[in-house]
C-alpha cells in the first residue's frame, strides 16, 4: 500500500484540504466576536454610572437633611396614574397641617434616563394636583418630590403597572 507523502508531488497543498481551514475557524470566530465586544465597549455610553460619582456622594449629607426636614412636616405623597385619560393624580400631605405650595416631581425610569419625567406642580388647598401625562411606560420608576426651594424631598419606587397606585411617606425615625 501507498502512502502519500505531504511533501510529496502528487499530494495536495495543505490550503487545498478542509482540515486546516476547520480548525483556524474556531480561533478566527474568537477574534471576531472578541473585536465586536471591544467595538460596544468603546462606543457606548453606560447609562447608568454617574460621571460625577463624586459629588453626588458628597451630597448624601444635604439630602440627609432634606428627608429630616420631610419628617417633621410629616410629609406623604400618593400618585395614581389613569391610563384612559392619560392623567397624574396625586395629594400631598402633612400631618402638622403645613402649607405643602409648589414642588417638583421627578418620575426616573429604572434604565433608560432619557424617558424620565419631570413636573413643576402647585397642588390646590388640599394639596391634590393633576398633570397630563402620555402613556406611562411599563418599569420601576423612581419617584423624587422636592419642596420649591428644594427644602425637603421624599424619595420612593412605583413599579407601574403592577401597583395602579402608590403612596410615598417621609421616614418617622430620619
Amino acid at each position: 500500500m501507498a502512502t502519500l507523502n505531504p511533501t510529496s508531488p502528487g499530494a495536495p497543498a495543505w490550503y487545498r484540504q478542509r482540515w486546516p481551514w476547520l480548525l483556524m475557524l474556531g480561533p478566527f470566530i474568537v477574534v471576531l466576536a472578541g473585536s465586536y465586544t471591544c467595538w460596544l465597549a468603546f462606543s457606548k455610553q453606560d447609562a447608568l454610572v454617574a460621571g460625577d460619582y463624586y459629588k453626588q456622594g458628597k451630597a448624601i449629607n444635604q439630602d440627609l437633611r432634606r428627608d429630616r426636614a420631610a419628617s417633621k412636616l410629616g410629609l406623604g405623597l400618593a400618585l395614581d396614574y389613569d391610563a384612559v385619560h392619560a392623567r397624574l393624580e396625586g395629594r400631598v400631605e402633612s400631618r402638622v397641617g403645613a402649607a405643602i405650595g409648589p414642588l417638583s416631581l421627578h418620575l426616573a425610569h429604572a434604565t433608560l434616563p432619557q424617558k424620565d419625567l419631570s413636573f413643576a406642580i402647585t397642588p390646590d388647598a388640599q394639596g391634590r394636583f393633576s398633570v397630563a401625562l402620555p402613556m406611562l411606560e411599563r418599569s420601576r420608576w423612581q419617584v423624587l418630590a422636592e419642596g420649591g426651594q428644594r427644602s425637603w424631598r421624599l424619595e420612593g419606587s412605583w413599579a407601574w403597572p403592577a401597583q395602579r397606585s402608590t403612596t410615598i411617606v417621609a421616614d418617622p425615625g430620619a
